[in-house]
């Protein structure tokens, strides 16, 4: 099963700016930069490895876990979206094109919520890793002391962002241009591009992501996700990138 960092499509950290000809009818709002990847368009979009095996963070997510979270739910989304795109112009869009088309403005169209979530589901098991160091290092370090006062108010935010999420959604931690780090979230499958932000780190707080491991207590599965999980070494290449 490849891994994700060799999956041929976009699907880092943005998007370029100027949508292709492909996408005549996606949104011309001003977008974070290209990611470096090549894009593949979706008829040949391959469903994403992930980049560890699935007992690798034991006990804190459990095998079980990602069998139905990433093996049920990701695959679900990968499998109804090339249903939904069949002989369509969409199939010859890539991932980030179908999903600003479908988008349309705020008024999202039946392939946005499939789209948005294969993007999502990919960029969250990019967030995590089981030999997550304990903390960022370097700039992005200094960027969340400046912005935040301290990793551990970051920690707090972040939390107090993904538990007041109401229902699905997404908890994320973005920045623009200059650097500057915020927390948002995020309904559904709302991903913070097609507001023309630039995401590096994301929890999902949907139940699936948690509820076999922590039932409905989602404020802890929040705190193993910033304390345990979150790859800071992952978050500072996309930060470095989004900042180049």
């Amino acid at each position: 099963q490849a891994s994700i960092a060799t999956i041929r499509f976009t699907m880092a950290f943005a998007i370029s700016s100027k949508i292709s000809s492909r996408a005549a009818g996606a949104s011309r709002r001003p977008q974070p930069a290209a990611t470096r990847r090549p894009a593949v368009v979706a008829k040949a979009l391959e469903f994403p490895g992930l980049p560890y095996p699935m007992d690798a963070f034991e006990p804190t997510l459990s095998k079980e876990s990602f069998e139905y979270h990433y093996g049920k739910h990701h695959k679900a989304y990968y499998d109804n979206l090339l249903k939904q795109i069949a002989g369509s112009p969409a199939e010859n869009m890539t991932l980030e094109e179908i999903i600003l088309d479908a988008w349309n403005g705020g008024s999202p169209k039946p392939t946005f919520n499939n789209a948005a979530q294969i993007w999502n589901h990919t960029f969250f098991w990019e967030t995590i890793n089981p030999n997550a160091p304990a903390a960022p290092s370097g700039k992005l370090a200094e960027a969340i002391d400046r912005d935040f006062g301290s990793l551990d108010n970051f920690k707090a935010e972040f939390k107090t962002a993904g538990a007041t999420q109401f229902g699905s959604g997404w908890a994320w931690l973005v920045t623009d241009k200059s650097g500057k780090l915020s927390i948002s979230k995020t309904p559904n499958a709302v991903l913070p591009f097609v507001e023309g932000k630039t995401a590096i780190a994301t929890c999902d707080v949907w139940e699936h992501a948690y509820y076999v491991d922590y039932r409905n207590r989602r404020p802890d599965f929040l705190t193993a996700f910033v304390d345990k999980l979150i790859d800071w070494n992952k978050v500072a290449e996309r930060y470095a990138s989004a900042t180049a």
